[in-house]
Order: C-alpha cells, then structure tokens, then sequence
C-alpha cells in the first residue's frame, strides 16, 4: 500500500511537471502553487488531516489563463440570496448578468410562481447608456415601486449589484432605506459587484454579511413572538438543488429535530430572520454560509456544527454527531433512523456496487462537493484520483485530507487547459464538474456528471438520494455509448 501511495504521488508530481511546463516561466511559478499532491501532514485538529495544506487558494486567477471561477455577483445572487423564495432579487445594471444566472442552479420550492415565490423569475434594471452617465438611483426607485405593485405577496426585495454600480457609485443603500419606507418591506442591497475579490467566495461572504446587517440585526421584532423549542434547528448552506434540502430535512426531523430554517433553498426571509432562536445551526456548505453561522454563535449564542448527507457513511456519521448534541431520546432515534435504511442502502450496493467497484473518478466543483462528495464514491467502491475546488479556501483543503488518500492529485482554481491535460494523462472512468467542462470532457469519450446542479437530477443528499447518486454513476458510467465511437485517428480507412 505504502509502495502505490508513493508511486501515484510520484506519477502525479510528474504530471504537474508536465502540465506547468506549457507555461511562461512567471505564469509557471504562480500556477505551481496551486497544483499538488495530497501529502502526510500533521493532525491540524483532532480527527481531521490537513493533508491538502500544500495547496495555495483564494488567490487571483493569472491574467490570460482561462480560469472556471465565477464572480462575487454570482456568489451572492446565484448562491445565497437567489433561492429566498418570498423576495424579489433585482439585477441592478445591464440585462446580461441576470439572464446568464437565470434559474441555473435548480434551486426548488414550493408556492406559486409569480404570486408567493419568485426564485425563476429574473429581474433586471437593464441599465443602457444613459443610465451609467447619469446613475440609476431614480430608476432603481422606480423599479421596486414597479415590482411591489405588480407582486403585491412578495416579503422583500434584494438589489444585486452588477459591475457598473461600484463604478458610477449609485448609492443602493439609501434607495433601500427610502423605498423601505414606502413599501413597508425589508430591502436589502447588495454591494456584490462581479470585479470585487478573487471569485465567487466573497460574493457569498457580502452576502451573509447583508444577512448579518439587514435581516437577523434588523429583525429582532419578528422572533419576539416565536416560542423556541428545545430541538429547533436550522439547515444552513442548503440550496436545495434538485430537492437536496427536503431530503436532509426528512431526517432530521424524522430523529426528532425541528427546523425551524433553512437557508437558503426553498427558505422565506421570516425563517432567516427566525434563525437565532434556535438551538443549532446544521451547516452543509461551509465556504459560502460559515460567516453568519460565526456570527450567530458570537452574537446570539447559537453554536454551529458542519454535517455531510452526501452517502450512507456520513449521513450515519453525520446524523450520530448531530444526535450527540441533544439528549438520549434523539440519540436513540438516530439509530433507529440508521437502521431504517439499512435495507435501501444494501440494496443500493448490491445493485450497482459490482458495476462501479474500482472506478476512478476526478472531481472538480465548486466550494463542498470535491470533498462532501467523496465518501459517497467510496461507498461505491469507486477511487477518487483527483480533486480540487474552484474557489476554496485555506480552511477548505485542510478538511478535504480527512476524506482523500494521500498521493490524490489535488488543483486548485485550475485552468481548463490543465484540467484537460489531466483528465488526458489520467483517463479517469468518471469527471464530475460543472457545465463548462461537460461537452470537452465527453468529447474525449469519458463519462461526465454535472456536480453543480447533478445534471437535471436530484436530490443527491439522504438515504434516497444515495439510490439516485448511484444510479445516475451507472448511467454515466456503464452507457453502452461510449462503445460506439472511436476517436478519428483510430478510425481505419
């Protein structure tokens, strides 16, 4: 065991060599640091192995490489504040911005479209040319006296600013402080224009401080009613992608819980401003939601804790940890929850683990999936040859070692020419990453899943969504397409 770790660290080192050595020198030592092997390092933390601390993250992209990250816009109207159903979120500048992050993510929920919940609708003020000249304070007025009359059940409105707002220097915050006034809802801007920062990850840190300033502070009236109970909790950092946040919920309320939240899939703006009242916050994204969830432990005294729901072994691990947390009645109907769905998860194995058993897979998404994801492959008996984020931190890649082998291949922000030198060299049976990197990977004939929004499928979190994941591999996977089509210079005359 120990001779193979060493020789795939060995292999992959080369690669990295390999790959590095298309680029000028300057680019060549910028992009080296982001670029390693997963390597034997010290326990940063009881039980959890920061093996993946060679790695350098949130660190502007290199001019002229053709990175995959997105911008702070898309953090913050794409990610966090998107899914609030109950609100009205503006596009504030042209109509570019808010038609390319039109209903991507699948983010579902419950209501009617257009009446009580508008997360597919796409609202923009369509800046033009006068507007920047002249700023578009009086047009953003206009649009939410607009929105509030044509939505009248709508609970608040968001402005999401676009690049040429921090350029002209509208000034949102006052709009929003006026028009609150006139409206009599909570309207909360912003300020998450697309150039600001690295990539996505501050787009989610603005907003969660948007949340911080304009909702929990502002919202003490709202939970002086509420009664708390013993066992409320919240679901943080789960946008319900294909349902993922229904399925998590399912058990923790069947061992028990209630949530009282959840962010910010299917959530409505009364369940963030309820969120302090509770007992725990339960966070599934770490990267885009641990800022409020520090805030609400600093401030309101809710402790948080990270859980996994991605395959059996961490749910069972998860729900154990979160059981843990409260008394022996939740603990013993977390086993028993365990115990239902022993049978499915059998099952599941039974069926497709002779299919998928060794596997290889390499995973590149966005700031949880290239680690969460992980044990739900091993479950599988699948191997995880590589993995790396598009946006991660520091902290991400010390937690990613607990879940990998050393000698993974592990990249950072990495550009989509080294992405597809590696998958080249590689040749893993499975790539699973975003919708960019798709149609070039299945071009060179390996199986693809689209890890950012599983491909129109889902749920993928939960007992149930175990069987989808593993079906979803095997259709990938074991396609008798790729049996029938050769590469053209494999062709014969």
């Amino acid at each position: 065991m120990a001779k193979d770790i060493a020789d795939s660290a060995e292999t992959n080192m080369k690669l990295i060599e390999e790959v590095l050595a298309a680029y000028p020198d300057k680019a060549r030592k910028k992009r080296a640091k982001h670029l390693n092997v997963a390597a034997p390092v010290a326990e940063a933390e009881p039980g959890l192995q920061s093996k993946c601390d060679n790695v350098k993250s949130n660190i502007k992209s290199v001019p002229g490489v053709m990175t995959i990250r997105g911008c702070a816009y898309a953090g913050s109207k794409g990610v966090v504040w998107g899914p609030v159903k109950d609100m009205l979120h503006i596009s504030h500048g042209p109509v570019g911005c808010g038609h390319y992050s039109w209903s991507q993510r699948r983010n579902y929920y419950t209501g009617t479209t257009g009446v009580d919940s508008f997360v597919t609708m796409q609202v923009t003020t369509d800046f033009q040319e006068n507007d920047i000249v002249f700023g578009g304070d009086k047009k953003l007025e206009k649009t939410i006296d607009e929105l509030n009359m044509l939505f009248p059940l709508n609970k608040g409105i968001s402005i999401q600013s676009e690049c040429p707002i921090g350029l002209i220097g509208d000034d949102i915050e006052a709009v929003s402080k006026k028009k609150a006034k006139d409206i009599g809802k909570r309207v909360v801007p912003v300020r998450c224009e697309g150039f600001r920062g690295v990539s996505q990850s501050l787009g989610h840190h603005i907003a969660n401080d948007m949340i911080r300033d304009w909702v929990l502070e502002a919202g003490e009236g709202a939970r002086a009613g509420y009664e708390p109970g013993p066992y409320d909790v919240n679901i943080i950092g789960d946008y319900n992608i294909g349902g993922d946040a229904w399925s998590s919920r399912i058990l923790l309320e069947e061992i028990g819980l209630n949530v009282i939240a959840q962010w910010s899939g299917d959530a409505t703006i009364a369940e963030m401003e309820r969120a302090p009242a509770a007992k725990l916050n339960l966070i599934h994204c770490y990267r885009s939601m641990s800022y409020i969830c520090r805030h609400m432990e600093e401030n309101h005294g809710v402790p948080w804790m990270e859980y996994n729901f991605f395959g059996p072994s961490q749910i069972a691990a998860s729900l154990r940890a979160i059981a843990a947390k409260f008394d022996d009645r939740i603990q013993a109907n977390a086993e028993a929850v365990i115990a239902k769905y022993q049978p499915l998860v059998d099952a599941v194995n039974a069926k497709y683990k002779p299919r998928l058993e060794g596997k290889k897979v390499m995973l590149y998404v966005g700031g949880l999936r290239p680690r969460h994801v992980v044990d739900a492959y091993h479950d599988l008996g699948m191997e995880i040859v590589g993995t790396g984020y598009e946006f991660a931190h520091n902290d991400d890649y010390k937690r990613t070692g607990h879940y990998i082998k050393e000698g993974t291949l592990i990249f950072d922000d990495v550009s989509g020419y080294e992405l597809e030198k590696f998958v080249e060299a590689i040749r893993p049976d499975l790539v699973g990453s975003g919708i960019k990197e798709k149609y070039n990977t299945q071009k060179m004939g390996i199986p693809f899943r689209q890890m950012h929004s599983w491909d129109y499928s889902g749920p993928y979190h939960g007992y149930d969504g175990y069987a989808i994941f593993a079906r979803d591999m095997d259709l990938a996977i074991n396609n008798p397409v790729w049996g029938m089509f050769d590469a053209p210079w494999k062709k014969t005359a």
